[in-house]
């Protein structure tokens, strides 16, 4: 940020520090009087980089945050680790991944019935919402994932998620059914199974 920086850019800096929600660059224009906004952005994430506080854009909206290494020193008490269930890290990642999709259609992935708590337990969390219903016959309800969700994972889009690869590495698979696994390696031709994928796929050549 230059020495001396101009009034669009102190304004766009204002209105985030100030902003109860994320904004979009639309929002921010518009609230600005219809400025271009975007390299004001740009300059204060640069400048943000590395500081205690930094300038993200996480889903097409724009806020700052806690610099991650340092979050914990802004917390008095330790909140206690609530890890999902299998079943609702499963659901989590086939919507993730699938997204919109209905309750029948994680079912159908899954191979196994959707215990309606599961789904509940990730609308309350603020990952999964309600996107409308299908135009099929019966309109089922279908679910896509939040703002709340890409914030929470670091992501600016669904295009970062990681890829079946990289979440064998980072270990994230360990928790979840190998039948995600061969879920989420369908795309790229990966040919591990387990034995949900198996009986499926024994299932398929029977037929």
């Amino acid at each position: 940020m230059s020495e001396e920086p101009d009034d669009l850019l102190r304004a766009v800096e204002a209105t985030l520090f100030a902003a109860e929600e994320p904004m979009s660059v639309e929002a921010l224009s518009t609230h600005l009087g219809g400025a271009d906004v975007r390299a004001a952005l740009r300059e204060l994430t640069s400048h943000y980089e590395g500081r205690g506080v930094q300038l993200v854009e996480r889903g097409r909206r724009w806020y700052f945050q806690t610099a991650p290494d340092l979050a914990h020193l802004l917390r008095r008490e330790r909140e206690q680790v609530r890890r999902l269930s299998r079943a609702a890290t499963e659901v989590l990642a086939i919507v993730a991944y699938h997204e919109p999709v209905s309750r029948a259609e994680i079912e159908s992935i899954r191979g196994v019935q959707t215990a309606k708590g599961t789904l509940d337990v990730l609308l309350e969390a603020g990952w999964v919402r309600v996107a409308g219903r299908r135009e099929v016959p019966g309109r089922p309800v279908i679910y896509a994932t939040t703002q709340e969700f890409l914030a929470h994972f670091g992501l600016a889009s669904r295009r970062d998620l990681p890829g079946i690869d990289e979440l064998r590495a980072a270990g994230l698979l360990d928790p979840v059914e190998e039948a995600l696994e061969g879920l989420l390696g369908a795309d790229s031709g990966d040919e591990e199974t387990d034995e949900g994928q198996q009986a499926e796929n024994s299932s398929d050549e029977a037929a």
